[in-house]
């Protein structure tokens, strides 16, 4: 399997950013990392691998990058309208730079998204904001609105809220899109969901889907056996859903 580290300095987020790309042609896959994974997460966690044979037979070429969540929605230490620009910055990195390298690298016009729990909410969101942009969006354990509480998960946003928080959550906005152009857009992706019925995100998961089908947006829900919030259950949903 082709194999290749990039690096380079990114004016939008003001430091080093690194990513790794596998295989030579097909469909693009961008691919965000869990809260505390790297760009190299989804390759010591076997999820490449399991996409081994549709790489090598270039039916996907994979872009694994950084997901900067430590340094936004984990960044305690920030006021959580920092957090939030923090997000919208890596969000126009993500846009602006590294778009523009898998369009340089590789002329297929489909472009997946891809993450797992917190990699899942930031695929979500840069799919319903930018829709037009990308032909399918395939999401493991996610949870689609950081201001919940669950179990141990708490607010990542200490109660704050403004525009950039509801724009920037799933399940606020997209109640409000009848009339705005990324509905239509919205209809035409192939989106996949998947987690664990006894995930503390399942419910987060189901109001999503619902929202969408109110929305006419078409959309499959898979529902797995216990928890599936691990490495194991989604290199098996990767191999079926990707």
């Amino acid at each position: 399997m082709n194999r290749e580290y990039l690096r380079w300095y990114s004016p939008r987020l003001q430091r080093d950013m690194e990513l790794l790309v596998f295989g030579h042609a097909g469909a693009k896959v961008l691919m965000f990392p869990t809260r505390e994974g790297r760009f190299f997460e989804y390759e010591q966690l076997g999820i490449v691998g399991s996409l081994a044979d549709k790489v090598n037979a270039g039916q996907l070429q994979l872009y694994c990058i950084e997901g900067l969540a430590g340094e936004s929605f984990y960044d305690r230490r920030r006021h959580p309208a920092d957090r939030m620009a923090r997000h919208a910055a890596f969000e126009n990195y993500v846009l602006y730079e590294v778009l523009p390298l898998m369009a340089a690298k590789n002329d297929n016009d489909c472009i997946i998204v891809h993450g797992c729990s917190l990699g899942a909410f930031q695929a979500a969101d840069l799919v319903f904001r930018h829709p037009h942009l990308f032909r399918k969006l395939v999401a493991f354990s996610g949870r689609y609105d950081l201001t919940m509480q669950v179990e141990s998960f708490g607010d990542l946003l200490d109660g704050y809220y403004d525009d950039q928080v509801y724009f920037h959550t799933p399940t606020h906005f997209l109640p409000g899109l009848d009339g705005d152009w990324r509905l239509e857009k919205l209809r035409q992706l192939d989106i996949v969901l998947a987690i664990g019925n006894a995930d503390p995100f399942l419910d987060n998961n189901l109001q999503l889907s619902h929202l969408l089908g109110q929305k006419g947006v078409q959309h499959s829900l898979h529902r797995w056996d216990g928890r599936a919030h691990r490495a194991g259950a989604w290199r098996k949903m990767a191999a079926l859903y990707i």
